[in-house]
């Protein structure tokens, strides 16, 4: 089993009560922007082994009775249907769903904002009104020419004073989003400004968990983050004011550094004062102290920055683009001694299909064992190489053979003669249902489908980029697949 890295407990303990001081630093409401995923922060799990997807939601989950969510999704998002690359769904969808999840949490969602709204955004409009029909409170936040530079335009009546106020009921709101650039911060500020001419004591902090302010600016942790963002020109930087006013060196990111001293500024015109010194004074991640394996998380790091390597080369291949994020990781592996073959799985793969002259892939086991899978007239490479695991796992014989050709070929036959599919091998999703079948029956395919749960967390490679079938079951697996950049065909329409 792979070692753990990161003290899931005394991080859930210690970042619930450096919340809570924050908000007695200012003594009434406090607007909480959560950066990165709440719910699902797949990259902190893999970054910080130990750190489980959920573990922000459980924090917040200790404190239900105070806390109300609000979600923020840009209009410009909707008008272009952004979607996430992780899950395959819309921004839009992303928002019932992030809903659907708070509630199931216990969490109260008091609304949804719509920012950067203009009145030619017919999109915005019409998942505002879908919204309603829901039940769900909707307010609109507009764009502010010069935002956030011209710092009396943005504090005024035709700035933050145009946007509606949103009506909260608790003193601890979450303010997140699906995705980064949708607009949180000028939300919290938006409030802020409105609750000042209300006579509203407020106040704002950021929770972001990378980069970790407390590590080394080249600590791997934080070079992973800068791997993840790379296609949005982060940077991970020393931050110059914490620097000036404490005499001590952390890690921030160019954007926050950028905008830091307008940020002051609203805060002076707002509060009267500014109470941070710094972008990292106005955060509240406790992470850096949970850390209990460096090393540990130092490997899961350099595996991340590979992971995101072949992310970027398979995006630009498929999108036919210049290789400008893939060159840009490319330079990270190279300050942190890495390439792509200390990926375990990426040479055994490649091995394969250079000796069948065909698609192959390979997976790392939890214990390190690595396994292979080619294709074949019955099974493409993906779906020997799951079968293979779940053998090695439940310790079946290689010789044993889980799927019968005859329970196949009747498969085959639907695909090519009724659904009409030009590849008659059998997909992942295919072969995990007839092994389902013949489970009910056969020792053997039961004993493998009960390890199944064992491949989360392992890591895959592929010698030809996934098609979508097989890329969504390995998401629903937990499986981190990687591939080479070349189409297992030479055919021009590609369904995505």
């Amino acid at each position: 089993m792979k070692q753990a890295g990161f003290d899931r407990e005394k991080y859930l303990e210690m970042q619930s009560r450096h919340i809570d001081e924050r908000r007695k630093q200012f003594g009434g409401k406090l607007y909480l922007e959560f950066g990165g995923k709440l719910f699902d922060d797949h990259h902190a799990s893999r970054v910080l082994p130990g750190f489980t997807p959920d573990n922000k939601i459980l924090m917040l989950e200790q404190l239900a009775d105070e806390v109300e969510v609000v979600i923020v999704i840009s209009a410009l998002d909707l008008a272009g249907n952004k979607v996430r690359g992780d899950l395959g769904i819309s921004y839009e969808a992303d928002v019932l769903r992030h809903i659907d999840v708070f509630r199931s949490y216990g969490l109260h969602v008091g609304s949804v904002v719509i920012s950067h709204v203009t009145e030619e955004n017919r999109q915005a409009r019409a998942f505002k009104r879908k919204l309603e029909r829901l039940g769900i409170k909707v307010y609109r936040h507009y764009i502010i020419k010069g935002y956030p530079n011209d710092v009396p335009l943005v504090i005024s009546d035709q700035g933050y004073g145009r946007n509606d106020y949103i009506e909260t009921s608790r003193d601890l709101v979450v303010v997140t989003a699906p995705g980064p650039g949708s607009g949180k911060m000028a939300t919290c500020l938006s409030q802020l400004y409105h609750d000042h001419r209300r006579g509203i004591s407020s106040g704002y902090a950021k929770y972001e968990t990378f980069p970790i302010w407390n590590l080394p600016l080249d600590h791997p942790v934080n070079v992973a983050y800068e791997a993840a963002t790379a296609d949005l020109d982060d940077v991970n930087m020393i931050d110059p004011f914490h620097l000036a006013a404490y005499g001590e060196q952390v890690v921030n990111y160019n954007r926050d550094v950028e905008v830091f001293p307008v940020l002051n500024m609203l805060f002076e015109r707002l509060l009267g004062t500014s109470p941070y010194k710094s972008p990292t004074d106005m955060g509240v991640n406790m992470a850096g102290y949970c850390i209990s394996d460096d090393a540990v998380c130092r490997a899961a790091s350099h595996q991340e920055v590979i992971r995101r390597y072949y992310k970027a080369l398979v995006h630009e291949k498929q999108e036919e683009l210049d290789p400008g994020v893939s060159d840009r990781i490319a330079l990270l592996m190279s300050t942190m001694g890495i390439t792509k073959e200390d990926r375990p799985v990426v040479l055994p793969a490649l091995d394969v299909a250079r000796r069948t002259k065909g698609p192959a892939s390979a997976i790392e086991l939890p214990d390190g064992r690595i396994v292979t899978g080619k294709t074949s007239p019955l099974l493409g490479a993906c779906s020997a190489m799951l079968l293979n695991a779940l053998k090695e796992l439940a310790g079946i014989d290689d010789s044993v053979t889980l799927l019968a050709p005859e329970l196949i070929e009747p498969i085959q036959h639907l695909k090519t003669g009724h659904l009409g599919s030009s590849n008659p091998r059998l997909h992942t999703d295919e072969v995990l249902i007839a092994l389902s079948v013949s489970a009910n029956s056969d020792e053997y395919a039961r004993r493998a489908l009960d390890e199944l749960q064992q491949l989360r967390g392992c890591d895959v490679h592929t010698s030809v980029i996934l098609g979508p079938v097989d890329e969504g079951i390995f998401r629903n697996l937990g499986v981190h697949v990687t591939s080479e950049p070349e189409y297992q065909t030479k055919k021009l329409y590609r369904r995505r």
